[in-house]
């Protein structure tokens, strides 16, 4: 093997150790968890994903709290969001007459159940 490609055979392997260390989530079964937790929670704060597995199944990540808001998102409620895009735009501009909701919503009863 030539220097430069053993080089790049050596780069590459410190590239997945450090894919492996620091982009995968942790992972500790329940039983671990519940004595390792002040580590669980320092490894969340650092920005690490720890899975929690029952079994060998996941069953839960602890994740930081910046990271939940940052999946929970502030984002508006769609009949907010919808609110402002009529404010801004009305259904007859983009070819929506103002009654098609109504037209398509199914009025009958609905099926027979039988309990």
């Amino acid at each position: 093997m030539e220097q430069g490609q053993r080089e790049f055979v050596i780069a590459l392997r410190c590239m997945y150790i450090s894919m492996y260390i620091h982009r995968m989530p942790r992972r500790y079964t329940i039983a671990e968890a519940r004595s390792r937790l002040p580590t669980i929670i320092d490894e969340a704060e650092a920005g690490v994903e720890v899975e929690l597995t029952r079994r060998g199944e996941p069953v839960a990540v602890v994740v930081s709290l910046r990271e939940f808001d940052r999946l929970r998102g502030k984002r508006r409620h769609f009949r907010d969001a919808y609110r402002k895009f009529l404010e801004t735009h009305s259904l007859e501009e983009i070819g929506v007459e103002d009654d098609f909701a109504a037209s398509t919503r199914d009025r009958t009863s609905g099926r027979k159940v039988i309990l």
